[in-house]
């Protein structure tokens, strides 16, 4: 089994291409309000054109307006969408595209679950270090170990970096990995050195499993 890579919010052209460049399955662009990689409808359009039709484009939103994920959804056109905050079942499937829930791992979260059963209609969900009503998006980690065996595919997220990702598989399991700021030199500006560090790592992971 191969394991997903996904790189969430990238600002920037450059960053895209590489990112396709280096074989990612997945990039992750940022709408939710309280990010400090919240893109605006200007950067939108560069960034889509730098994405390869075989890398999936995934739109991130916490807590949004249904106009305002109606709106990202026309200017990116995403092929899947990803919630972080206390939306629905319904809300999330109601925009007739796949979409992936994301599970507060932190300090005072619900059992991922009894989480998971609220939404029936999630393709895949994302298990991330931060607590109930925060971001994501700070590096925070949590502890691998507790991950449930989960029915629907997962991405494992939160405090991962080229130094730790290949440990974070080896215990986790993950289908996929979603890493921000493991990958950053500030917010929103990648690190060409890291993502590269940390596509290889991922892939040095998978080849270790099967010796």
């Amino acid at each position: 089994m191969r394991t997903r890579i996904k790189f969430c919010g990238l600002t920037r052209p450059g960053d895209v291409r590489l990112a396709v460049e280096l074989g990612v399955d997945a990039i992750g662009f940022i709408f939710a309000k309280r990010s400090k990689r919240r893109l605006e409808e200007e950067q939108i359009e560069g960034l889509r054109q730098a994405c390869s039709p075989l890398v999936s484009v995934i739109a991130l939103f916490m807590d949004n307006t249904g106009v305002e994920v109606s709106s990202a959804i026309r200017s990116l056109s995403p092929g899947i969408l990803q919630f972080h905050g206390n939306e629905n079942d319904t809300f999330c499937r109601s925009f007739g595209l796949p979409f992936i829930k994301s599970l507060p791992m932190g300090e005072g979260a619900l059992d991922p679950i009894q989480a998971i059963k609220r939404y029936p209609s999630a393709a895949a969900f994302l298990l991330d270090g931060h607590r109930p009503g925060e971001p994501g998006g700070h590096g925070e980690k949590f502890d691998w170990n507790i991950i449930p065996t989960l029915s629907k595919p997962f991405f494992l997220a939160g405090g991962l970096t080229p130094a730790n990702v290949a440990q974070a598989i080896k215990i986790g399991r993950p289908y996929a990995v979603d890493v921000s700021s493991g990958i950053e030199s500030a917010p929103g500006i990648k690190d060409g050195e890291k993502m590269a560090r940390f596509v290889e790592e991922v892939r040095s992971a998978d080849r270790n499993a099967y010796v």
